[in-house]
């Protein structure tokens, strides 16, 4: 099956004469493993180059990826996947969320959910996290354990679960749904991601519907209940729960697990304000490496021409380490301030959850060293093995 996207505009894209071009292959194992150095590599050369693997222009450096986050010329359109028929709950769920929409649509599915959010969800569940840390952290073998495995991953599903309402004996089938869709983000995907993808997708819909569903006559203290009474459609309700619980699950356990590995590795520990070590986990080895735009007018970026229908993919990881912002960018430093990273995006799309997230990373993070302050790694990390979400599956470590 060949995987294609659909046409936003009839116009043809027109390219400069001469333009700025990068072979990178975003699927080599090597720039998987570590795209950094790549990326400075880049960035020496152009600030944004043309990518005829992916057909899309990259940015390399802070600025450009800042502009094309924050320019409303540049938009996300959301464009089916074909053949459209067969991949439709996958579709659907992307079609009908706020990241995948423009204003004014993207402004109607975000109120509610912002304004639930508003209500004092996420800080109330502090001392949950709390709990929950403690209580993973009293399971674990401290002569060695996974940190990610037995800590990192489990934690933030059962965070946004409680957050949303979904029972947490539904945590492993999350888990699974999330890891199944978010394949798909990847370059080129082969059929069997893609028929996971769209299994998930389906299972997960109903799943939420049902409980939306329930919500509607028992509402309770929770996030669905609150967005049963919005304007929100159906459709659009189901999209915005696979969001959160998608984005809340996969980003936090990547952030947390990607910036360990990179503390424990610079020799490094917790600063006493917690908060600038989080940040500075976000910055290094963010978990989103790649955001993209489609441009609705022509755009000037970077000394280049964005032509109408094309593609401009913000590299949140490559901003993150431009020298022309972050002293010393390569190192990882704990109480780096000030640190005006992109993990979370800028704009009209900044990430809803960033409040959720940064209180999860300190919350277990400060957790972990409390309980194990000479933590250290006591094997090599396992990589997911992917490029645009960007994570470890595996990282031993032994107070």
């Amino acid at each position: 099956m060949k995987l294609v996207r659909g046409p936003v505009h009839d116009q043809e894209p027109r390219f400069d004469p001469v333009r700025p071009t990068t072979t990178i292959d975003l699927t080599d194992p090597a720039v998987v493993t570590d795209p950094y150095p790549y990326f400075s590599q880049e960035r020496a050369r152009h600030p944004v180059a043309w990518h005829e693997e992916s057909g899309m222009w990259l940015t390399f450096d802070h600025a450009s990826a800042s502009v094309v986050q924050r320019d409303r010329r540049l938009g996300r359109l959301w464009r089916d996947f074909e053949p459209a028929s067969y991949l439709e709950p996958f579709n659907l769920l992307h079609r009908n969320r706020m990241m995948d929409n423009e204003p004014p649509a993207h402004t109607r599915l975000r109120r509610p959910v912002a304004a639930a959010f508003g209500r004092g969800h996420v800080e109330r569940l502090r001392p949950r996290v709390s709990e929950l840390a403690a209580s993973m952290l009293d399971e674990v073998d401290p002569h060695g354990f996974d940190v990610v495995g037995e800590y990192a991953e489990p934690l933030p599903v059962l965070v946004i679960a409680a957050l949303l309402g979904v029972p947490a004996s539904m945590v492993s089938s999350l888990r699974s749904w999330s890891q199944a869709i978010v394949r798909m983000y990847e370059p080129a995907p082969d059929a069997p991601v893609v028929d996971a993808a769209v299994l998930a997708a389906q299972e997960f819909a109903d799943y939420v519907r049902a409980l939306a569903a329930d919500r509607r006559g028992n509402p309770r203290q929770d996030l669905i209940s609150d967005l049963t009474t919005s304007e929100l459609t159906e459709d659009e309700i189901v999209a915005s729960v696979v969001l959160l619980l998608n984005a809340g699950h996969e980003a936090s356990v990547n952030a947390f697990g990607n910036g360990l590995v990179a503390m424990l590795g610079a020799g490094q520990v917790p600063a006493t304000a917690v908060s600038l070590t989080v940040e500075e986990m976000l910055r290094f080895d963010p978990a989103l490496q790649l955001f993209e735009r489609t441009a609705t007018e022509p755009v000037k970026l970077g000394g280049i021409r964005i032509e109408v229908g094309e593609k401009v993919a913000a590299m949140l990881g490559a901003a993150n380490r431009d020298p022309a912002v972050f002293e010393c960018p390569d190192r990882f430093l704990a109480d780096r301030d000030p640190n005006p990273h992109l993990a979370f995006g800028v704009g009209v799309h900044f990430c809803l959850g960033a409040p959720l997230a940064r209180m999860e990373l300190a919350e277990s993070l400060s957790a972990l060293f409390d309980r194990f302050p000479r933590i250290a790694l006591s094997g090599d990390p396992i990589s997911r093995g992917t490029f645009v979400l960007r994570g470890y599956r595996s990282v031993p470590v032994a107070g």
